[in-house]
């Protein structure tokens, strides 16, 4: 098996052990689950706010550990205070270390819209996401089917979540389903994890273009997000940039900071 298939295969006992322990009743308990959720769609249509999509990140399968000593909170917190339009949390608790409880930890002390970053391969990690104060789910086209990706769009559009289908290459763009509401281009293969920003160019002509889209990894500088800007990204996912500082928000700060005077030139 390649990592991908590792992650997946481990993901699917993870669900079997989830749905052992816990039903949909479960979940409607959380304070979270009847919440209104905020829009990462419309937060990224705005004009005035950078786009960029601030990852905690504790751990990476191809680099080893990245962060181990960061505070959740304050890294959240931080992020949001240094002009972040969203926020991404790994909650995969194997290959990258992360945890459920780093996410409600963050819904407690910041109004930008949270993507749970996670591998859903089943209805019931699309509760658990509510439950836990997600706004938005992430479906990875390379590893869902066409009906189930658009099974799992419309379970999620039922809970009120916003759904970001990730795709690497041309052929998945015919599977993303017509309602799904953000289109993310992966610039990391997940079987390979090499990286770089010319997929997003690449992809960027293929997608259609009523889909809102965003470019995730390899985005470390405000000349690569201008660069994007022209290919039509209206978000920027960056985490390990960010995550490789003993203080992730200043590295996002000083991001944000400088894609500001970038844009004034």
């Amino acid at each position: 098996m390649n990592k991908l298939e590792e992650i997946i295969a481990n993901t699917r006992k993870r669900v079997l052990s989830l749905k052992e322990k816990k039903t949909i009743h479960h979940f409607e308990e959380s304070i979270y689950f009847n919440r209104n959720t905020i829009s990462l769609k419309q937060r990224l249509k705005q004009s005035d706010e950078s786009g960029i999509i601030a990852e905690f990140k504790r751990q990476s399968p191809s680099k080893g550990p990245i962060n181990l000593n960061a505070s959740v909170v304050s890294t959240i917190e931080g992020y949001e205070k240094a002009g972040a339009s969203a926020v991404s949390i790994l909650t995969e608790p194997v290959f990258f270390l992360g945890n459920n409880i780093d996410l409600t930890a963050a819904r407690v002390f910041v109004n930008l819209p949270i993507l749970r970053k996670d591998f859903i391969v089943d209805e019931i990690q699309i509760l658990e996401s509510k439950a836990i104060g997600a706004d938005v789910i992430l479906l990875i086209a390379s590893v869902l089917s066409k009906e189930e990706m658009q099974h799992f769009t419309n379970v999620a559009h039922d809970l009120g979540l916003e759904v970001l289908v990730e795709i690497r290459d041309k052929e998945e763009i015919e599977n993303i389903p017509t309602n799904a509401d953000v289109v993310g281009v992966n610039n990391r293969n997940l079987k390979t994890f090499s990286e770089g920003i010319e997929q997003s160019k690449l992809l960027s002509e293929f997608i259609p273009k009523d889909f809102l889209r965003i470019s995730e990894s390899a985005i470390d500088n405000a000349e690569t997000i201008s660069e994007l800007h022209k290919y039509g990204y209206r978000g920027f996912l960056t985490g390990e940039h960010f995550m490789r500082n003993e203080f992730p928000e200043k590295a996002c700060k000083q991001l944000v900071d400088e894609l500001k005077s970038f844009t004034k030139r």
